[in-house]
């Protein structure tokens, strides 16, 4: 069963596109994977792509005809140019190279995929990193006649930061180098090389030539010394994020809805692990716990909910949470970080400014920081980091980051889905860096001087004078101090909100 390819692209939807389907026909093929491609400008990832939909998906036979009657052939062929079946901006056209990312759907006769096609040029790896966010598996490109280049190493680099854990080397234009074994045998060795430096559970090398097709979806008889499978065969095995999500039970409070009367729903998207009807749960910052009595739904009510599932979470207690929280299982808490280790890639095109106004952003969660220190960058020559103070677009950095107040926020390599960062310009929200938790400390860096505090004595007799001790009153009153720090960021002053005070019975903190 298949459906034809549609073509969207980011600059008509920033998000990862929603796909209108039937839940028992991705059911039946098994799941949705995201699949990202990427490389250096020319390695072929368009016609790679084309020729997989060429092959692969039921393309409507006036596409086809289309790209057979433009004249246009893949260099040095007679056969049609499959890029033209990716490259959909008329820019891109023009100039023969991908810009933007672009997005296709296809079905195999298991899997239905959704391919994001990112753009090779350095000066739009922001680009890249927006796509590898969505990405449940990675196809990286280079050229058979140039092997690993800079760029693969900065693409791989940027794959294990945001957590794709399954990464194909499709050493392309094997044609163009006689088919050669020894030629593949050495760039297989060189990327097991630099695999070895992440995270990745899985990072396996297919030689093909997207041209001519082989090793894309059938066989290749040009190489008969390759007897692994192909490059779908290897795509159709690969898990997804969600299937793959982790055990611990993580839920970012997206806002709390209330029907006027006694329903008080904790609403979001459960992360990570699972929860159930019964099950206790507790915010790390406040220590406020409560028993789930009800998960709803707009279908309804459920008995439990898994990674993935948007619900409402109903306790037996009001506990004092709002938009921000993440409320996890008893045992197995995220940390209240007040400072951070992370690695991130520069996207801005502005350099980092020590004296500049940033704010943290999690799922959730809109933090000011106090303080921002480069540590190191990595050199993507050597794969190792050089002491650094500042960065600029493209960079992979190591910082410390000093928080305005506490935030729950886990190291990434235990829990990606809680892991994950981004820098933001206080003054126009855009986006600076995204990047992961390497390390999280629920200990405050000494302020440096200037640093200004805002003391909930002060806040509770100016700006919040008006609140009372109810549940609800206590959210605005966390509401109003953090906007009031992130203004002060937002001005040039390094701001901290005083804690409030430990609760340790698991009832509400008071003011």
């Amino acid at each position: 069963m298949s459906v034809h390819a549609l073509h969207k692209t980011e600059a008509t939807q920033k998000a990862a596109p929603h796909l209108e389907v039937v839940p028992n026909l991705v059911r039946e093929l098994g799941g949705i994977t995201h699949l990202l491609t990427c490389g250096s400008v020319d390695d072929g990832k368009s016609t790679l792509i084309g020729r997989l939909l060429w092959d692969a998906s039921d393309l409507y036979e006036d596409q086809r005809e289309n790209v057979r009657r433009s004249g246009r052939k893949a260099a040095g062929t007679d056969l049609p140019d499959f890029s033209m079946l990716l490259d959909g901006l008329v820019a891109e056209r023009e100039q023969g190279i991908t810009i933007d990312i672009a997005w296709k759907y296809f079905d195999t006769d298991t899997r239905r995929f959704v391919i994001i096609d990112s753009p090779g040029h350095e000066q739009y790896t922001r680009n890249m990193a927006s796509g590898a966010s969505h990405a449940d598996v990675a196809i990286v490109l280079v050229d058979a006649r140039s092997g690993v280049k800079k760029q693969t190493k900065r693409h791989t680099a940027i794959l294990d930061l945001v957590g794709v854990k399954h990464v194909v080397l499709a050493v392309n234009k094997m044609d163009l180098v006689g088919w050669s074994e020894d030629v593949f045998r050495k760039i297989e060795a060189d990327f097991r090389t630099l695999c070895w430096k992440f995270n990745f559970w899985d990072a396996t090398a297919i030689p093909l030539s997207a041209v001519f097709g082989d090793n894309v979806s059938a066989g290749s008889g040009n190489m008969p010394w390759y007897t692994g499978p192909t490059l779908i065969q290897h795509l159709e095995k690969t898990p997804s994020r969600t299937s793959e999500a982790g055990s611990v039970f993580r839920f970012p409070v997206q806002t709390v809805l209330r029907d006027g009367q006694d329903f008080r729903g904790l609403a979001g998207t459960v992360t990570s692990g699972s929860v159930k009807v019964g099950d206790i749960v507790v915010d790390a910052l406040s220590n406020a716990s409560g028993k789930v009595i009800r998960i709803a739904t707009m279908n309804g009510d459920l008995p439990s909910a898994s990674a993935g599932q948007a619900v409402a979470l109903q306790l037996d207690v009001d506990i004092d949470v709002s938009r921000g929280a993440v409320l996890s299982a008893p045992e197995m808490r995220p940390v209240p970080a007040q400072t951070i280790e992370a690695r991130f890639v520069w996207l801005s095109e502005d350099a980092f400014s020590p004296t500049a106004g940033y704010l943290l952003r999690t799922s959730t969660d809109l933090i000011p920081i106090s303080n921002i220190e480069i540590k190191a960058l990595l050199d993507l020559e050597t794969m190792a980091s050089r002491p650094a103070r500042s960065c600029s677009a493209n960079d992979i950095a190591i910082a410390k980051i000093s928080l305005g107040r506490a935030a729950s926020i886990d190291v990434f390599t235990e829990t990606p889905e809680t892991g994950t960062l981004l820098l933001v310009d206080s003054v126009t929200g855009a986006t600076m860096a995204g990047g992961i938790a390497t390390s999280v400390n629920a200990k405050a860096e000494q302020p440096a001087e200037g640093h200004f505090v805002l003391k909930r004595d002060m806040l509770a007799n100016g700006l919040n004078r008006d609140l009372s001790m109810s549940s609800s009153d206590r959210e605005e009153f966390m509401r109003r101090a953090n906007e009031v720090a992130i203004i002060l960021r937002s001005a040039g002053v390094s701001v901290a909100i005083e804690p409030p005070p430990p609760v340790d019975d698991g009832m509400d903190p008071g003011l």
